[in-house]
């Protein structure tokens, strides 16, 4: 059996045995989708990425992107990493280099910029689609009674200022739930049963606060997915980039760029940073690019 070698990191943290762990596995030809699938259920990670050589040559790679259930289009945390990753391995010297190239997902081309040198680094990429309402009712989610059930809280716990449920994608598409406060987020609990009843099966529900305990932080949020295998996510980089979406929803945001740093993972013990930025022209999103930190932590080889 060929020796594929693989590199593990944390990403949306600058130390190791913080942030989300995230599997990359370099040599990945010959793969078909089934082994891929299995490599990620091996790994166990949220998601696992395999790096192919990109379809067209003036990109640097094509990613597949798998949870332990399923492949996703897209996902913010495993562009990030692999990012980093490849910076790493383009870099020209021992210092951090600028450099910056296109990443080839389902969702499309994935244009990045990553500064990377002694086994870390910090990438940021714009998001190939902006993020759209999915669903009915102008893109609203659940009733707040409805999702306070599915989340173990009280329908009061849901909902502050102007925010309501809502679903956005922006290419993986989630339900956003605003919580009120930091303490109803940290009691908030989930299992496949009650979300999929609430929200539909194979939910992704990203749960958003504006309390912080640190003021550099915009928002805390969690993220419940186990329908896909993952319980709970540290840090969802493509829930953040569908909370653009409700930023811009339920935010009255004036025109200009406006930079938010979203906090995850913590009650965890994963303390995550994801950065947001929004490009707004004309009462319009027009832009919108997600940012953070990778280490690596591991390199190895698996044989299959």
């Amino acid at each position: 059996m060929p020796a594929r070698r693989f590199v593990t990191l944390d990403v949306f943290t600058e130390r190791p045995l913080a942030g989300n762990p995230l599997a990359v596995v370099l040599d990945a030809e010959g793969l078909d989708e089934a082994a891929m699938q299995a490599i990620a259920r091996e790994f166990n990670l949220s998601e696992t990425v395999f790096v192919l050589p990109p379809r067209e040559a003036r990109h640097r790679a094509w990613l597949r992107i798998f949870t332990p259930a399923q492949e996703l289009p897209f996902a913010g945390h495993p562009t990030v990493g692999t990012a980093v990753l490849l910076g790493l391995r383009d870099r020209r010297s021992e210092v951090a280099d600028a450099v910056a190239f296109g990443l080839e997902e389902a969702v499309g081309t994935v244009s990045c910029v990553v500064e990377a040198g002694d086994g870390r680094g910090r990438a940021r990429f714009r998001l190939p689609r902006l993020p759209e309402v999915w669903g009915e009712a102008e893109g609203l989610g659940p009733t707040p009674e409805d999702a306070a059930a599915a989340l173990g809280l009280e329908p009061g716990d849901i909902g502050f200022s102007r925010h309501l449920p809502s679903r956005h994608s922006a290419g993986t598409p989630f339900d956003l739930v605003p919580v009120r406060t930091l303490p109803a987020l940290g009691r908030a609990r989930s299992s496949a049963a009650s979300l999929d009843a609430a929200f539909g099966a194979n939910a992704k529900v990203f749960l958003y606060t504006r309390e912080t305990e640190d003021p550099a932080h915009g928002y805390r949020a969690r993220m419940f997915a186990p329908g896909l295998g993952v319980p709970e996510d540290p840090a969802t980089g493509a829930a953040v980039a569908a909370f653009a979406g409700a930023l811009m929803q339920f935010e009255p945001l004036g025109d200009g760029t406006h930079d938010v740093v979203i906090a995850q993972g913590y009650e965890m013990g994963r303390p995550s940073e994801i950065a947001l930025q929004l490009v707004i022209e004309a009462g319009r999103l027009r832009a919108a690019e997600i940012g953070g930190s990778a280490v690596v932590v591991a390199e190895g080889e698996i044989r299959v």
